[in-house]
């Protein structure tokens, strides 16, 4: 089983180490040291990640992953090349895939293209495979509150409808998966993608919160 998840995280945890703590990322008011605390707590502090889903939590896991971002850099970003612990089912290499190729590919991307030189990795036929599978489990959940129906074309891939219209038409989204990825998960302004349709659906598409949030 080739583990892409694990590799991604290992790419991440690399770059992390190369840029240090205060490097910008894509995710809004996170530096390098806030993205490396949310990946330890994601993993290892449910009791504090919970705060990502329920409203009252949300202080305490801010105030908490701030304090976690303020300590130790080199041992944070060790923490999360180590992975998951032994007692967290993301730790057995099927569960890690599953659940953190898209988690990992993301945020790796999130560090790369906030930088000044990025340029778009050449990635292996099979990574984009397995995105291009991720993305159609999770592709209505992330164009949901598109007013635009979409349709996904993925290079070498194939074509999946991921939601149908609602006060629009129909938008095209064309390009690698790993491309396609980033668009549905928010990362617009940096994602290699064409859009085809009328103009105003796609002005309507790019207006649209797109993603887990």
């Amino acid at each position: 089983m080739t583990r892409h998840a694990q590799s991604e995280r290992l790419l991440l945890c690399d770059e992390l180490d190369r840029l240090g703590p205060d490097r910008p990322t894509l995710c809004e008011g996170w530096d390098t040291r806030d993205l490396a605390a949310h990946l330890v707590i994601r993993e290892g502090r449910p009791d504090l990640a919970v705060g990502t889903i329920l409203p009252f939590l949300h202080a305490r896991l801010e105030r908490e992953q701030h304090r976690m971002a303020q300590g130790d850099y080199s041992a944070l970003v060790g923490r999360v090349r180590q992975g998951a612990p032994a007692w967290n089912p993301m730790s057995h290499p099927k569960v890690d895939e599953l659940t953190n190729l898209v988690e990992y590919f993301v945020h790796h991307e999130d560090v790369r293209r906030a930088q000044a030189d990025w340029e778009p990795r050449d990635l292996p036929a099979a990574l984009q495979g397995k995105l291009w599978s991720a993305l159609k489990r999770s592709a209505r959940l992330m164009f949901r509150k598109s007013a635009t129906g979409i349709v996904l074309i993925g290079e070498g891939q194939g074509r999946y409808a991921a939601k149908l219209p609602d006060q629009h038409g129909t938008v095209i989204l064309r390009g690698a998966p790993a491309e396609l990825v980033l668009y549905a998960y928010g990362r617009k302004d940096v994602a290699r993608v064409e859009l085809e349709g009328d103009a105003d659906d796609i002005a309507a598409l790019q207006q649209a919160e797109l993603g887990i949030s």
